[in-house]
């Protein structure tokens, strides 16, 4: 009975690798690779002579018998295209399919993605949620954030760049544009951005410049006793109003200072003006 080695890979630069990847890559018998050309890249960079077989979103239902198979011949590591693998990628349903066959799973850490984005964020580290892919479709991902509003703990999740821009828009609808936050691009790649500020302040970057490359996001949880009351939202969203800034300019800055999502001042703002 083989064992299933979950071997980390780098995210960016290879030398990211530890020692002991690195020799259980060359002694496996099989290398399931979630894209075999770009683990070929890797383990051509190392020399390693692997034997590689794709396992991917398309087709694990076709390779999770053969792997199984080859497990029981001998070990097999399991890889995704960067990083830790299993963490949002196929490769867990080959872990649960592996112990429900009796074979041995083992973890061979090292680089991973959203712990290196939390801990450069500068945001609170000990506790996090893992959120993933945030959803393709906005009611789908609104709803999701909308859950996690009230949530204490740090929020870390991944985006692709032409979302990016729409999901910023969708957490300041949430949970309000003074909520700080990092967008971390490129993780340990040649061209590496580490942004903080409020979701506010990155939004309105990406406004102006592109989001390139792999990007994960991480928010900082809800602080409890933070968000103002309805009263005094309504009582400074009156007193901006009486100084002549408009309804949208009234419920950015209230959105900021109260922690209340700006969607949800900005209907206060317009219930005010039908009163006046």
């Amino acid at each position: 009975m083989g064992t299933l080695y979950l071997v980390a890979t780098p995210i960016g630069n290879l030398e990211d690798i530890t020692l002991r990847a690195l020799r259980v890559l060359k002694e496996v018998r099989w290398v399931a690779s979630e894209d075999t050309r770009h683990t070929g890249q890797l383990l051509r960079h190392y020399g390693i002579a692997a034997r590689q077989v794709s396992f991917h979103e398309h087709n694990k239902r076709e390779r999770l018998h053969r792997l199984l198979r080859a497990l029981d011949e001998g070990d097999v590591a399991l890889v995704s295209d960067a990083g830790t693998p299993a963490l949002s990628d196929p490769g867990f349903e080959l872990v649960k399919a592996a112990l429900a066959a009796g074979h041995q799973v083992s973890p061979i850490p090292g680089a991973s993605a959203p712990v290196a984005a939390l801990i450069a964020s500068g945001l609170p580290t000990d506790a996090f949620l893992y959120l993933g892919y945030l959803p393709r479709q906005a009611a789908e991902r609104r709803r999701l954030i909308a859950s996690v509003s009230r949530e204490p703990r740090t929020l870390v999740l991944f985006e692709v760049p032409h979302r990016l821009r729409a999901a910023l828009t969708d957490l300041i609808g949430e949970l309000g544009g003074g909520r700080p936050a990092a967008v971390c691009r490129e993780l340990t790649k040649l061209h590496e951005e580490i942004r903080r500020g409020t979701l506010e302040s990155l939004a309105d970057h990406f406004a102006r410049e592109a989001p390139r490359g792999e990007i994960t996001l991480v928010v900082a949880g809800a602080q409890e006793g933070a968000r103002w009351g309805e009263a005094q939202v309504r009582a400074v969203l009156r007193r901006r109003r009486a100084s002549g800034e408009s309804p949208t300019k009234a419920s950015r800055g209230v959105a900021e200072e109260s922690g209340w999502p700006r969607r949800e001042v900005y209907r206060l703002a317009l219930e005010g003006r039908k009163q006046a």
